[in-house]
């Protein structure tokens, strides 16, 4: 982000602003509007939400003084905003489908809609931050793959913990650092079963003004299995063991507790992706080692300790407020900030949380059917498990027992469905059934919603 700051001034005294369309106007969107507000060479000039009141009043809420309007199509919409003017609407699609935006901001968190508003945005030929982290550990490799092929970029927005972890990441592997270990503070203690029907997860979300399954997604873990998922897919760090050790620790033992077992610590090898419980919230961190006895004399004189593991700690993420500077970056400099590897290295998939009986509907994340856990990709497909991306909506054809994770055998998975399509069209592809001029002509001829 070194000196975007500059170029953003320059950008505006050129008379020019990086115009965002918003799809999704929930709290952290409204929060993205808020921030642009105090940026130079920024502006959401569109906003989609299903609850059309949400999407009209982000902008009041954020103290936009440009005038808002609904629109009832994509050129309605582009000639508003070629007169300076914002606009607000209902469906993503025409937001996806203007002209007068350079990004699409993907801030919904539901990858059946994240997935086909993603397909839409990138045949439009216009950049696309994704915000939908869910979307992004399903059929991330797929959509930047895809986004390349048709000139524009896919970035993981900053901000969240993913981003702000592999800011870390590239600085310590910029210096040619060993890295050991990635991760980030999970901010409430781990209880895989709570539900947001418990009457003190629904008083708790109340009090935080939360919707309660966004709350519980935090609190049973599965957020954290999903964040860094992102961080594994992009960088090629793994899970250390199934759902990672996620040890109680805090900011000023991570280079102690995120060591190798020889050395004290709780890891049995490095590259490695994990959380830590206890005070290192809000923050991210990068453990790495070195074995240049110049450069490990140099560290104990910078106070970074006598190793042989050493600490880079960025004590905050500000999720949303920094989602801005992708965009900027996607436009002003054509570079992504984060995106995944042509491949999945984790993945994330579905456990039950109760026994689950045959018949029953699994709901979303951070509801009371299933939590998350990480494992190797290798390891989740060669068992078959369900990935939580493609979760929502399936139906048991099996009983599944408390803790135990769900299998592709166990049920039936609603039909039609865009992201699963992408799933099924992205494992061809990994597998080498089909190449990927095979599958770009699959997307270009996929129908959508």
């Amino acid at each position: 982000m070194i000196g975007l700051n500059y170029e953003l001034q320059e950008y505006a005294r050129q008379g020019k602003a990086v115009r965002i369309a918003m799809i999704g106007a929930g709290q952290m969107g409204v929060d993205v509007v808020a921030e642009t507000t105090m940026m130079q060479g920024v502006e959401v000039v569109a906003t989609a939400d299903i609850d059309l009141r949400r999407a009209r009043d982000a902008y009041a809420i954020a103290r936009v003084k440009v005038e808002a309007i609904e629109a009832a199509t994509a050129a309605e919409a582009d000639r508003a905003v070629a007169a300076g003017k914002r606009i607000y609407a209902k469906d993503y699609r025409i937001l996806t489908d203007m002209r007068q935006v350079d990004v699409v901001l993907e801030a919904t968190g539901v990858p059946e809609v994240s997935a086909a508003a993603s397909i839409r945005t990138i045949r439009n030929r216009r950049h696309l931050a994704m915000m939908s982290v869910e979307t992004d550990i399903t059929v991330g490799p797929l959509l930047n793959h895809y986004a390349r092929n048709k000139g524009v970029l896919y970035a993981l927005a900053a901000g969240d913990e993913p981003a702000a972890c592999k800011e870390l990441y590239d600085f310590a592997e910029s210096l040619g650092f060993t890295i050991v270990a990635a991760g980030k503070g999970k901010n409430n203690p781990l209880d895989k079963h709570a539900k947001p029907t418990d009457e003190k997860w629904a008083k708790e979300a109340a009090r935080r003004n939360l919707n309660p399954n966004i709350l519980i997604e935090f609190v049973d873990g599965s957020k954290t299995m999903i964040e860094m998922a992102a961080v594994s897919n992009a960088t090629g760090l793994v899970p250390d063991i199934r759902g990672m050790h996620g040890p109680e620790t805090n900011r000023d033992l991570l280079n102690k507790t995120f060591a190798l077992k020889e050395h004290g610590g709780v890891l049995n090898r490095a590259g490695v992706v994990e959380y830590g419980v206890g005070h290192v919230a809000p923050g991210v961190f990068v453990v790495v080692t070195t074995d240049h006895p110049r450069l490990r004399a140099a560290l104990i004189l910078r106070d970074m300790g006598h190793g042989p593991y050493y600490t880079l700690f960025r004590p905050y993420h500000l999720c949303s407020i920094e989602v801005p500077l992708t965009c900027a970056m996607l436009v002003v400099r054509g570079v992504s900030n984060m995106y995944p590897l042509d491949r999945l290295v984790s993945e994330v998939f579905a456990v039950a949380k109760q026994d689950l009986k045959l018949g029953d509907w699994l709901d979303g994340i951070g509801g009371c059917m299933f939590y998350s856990s990480i494992d190797h990709y290798e390891t989740a497909r060669r068992e078959n498990l369900l990935p939580i991306g493609l979760a929502k909506n399936a139906r048991l054809i099996r009983p599944v027992a408390l803790d135990t994770p769900i299998n592709w055998a166990d049920v039936e998975v609603q039909q039609p469905s865009t992201v699963l399509t992408l799933w099924r069209l992205q494992e061809q592809w990994m597998d080498g059934r089909i190449d990927a001029a095979q599958m770009i002509d699959e997307l270009d001829k996929l129908e959508l919603p």
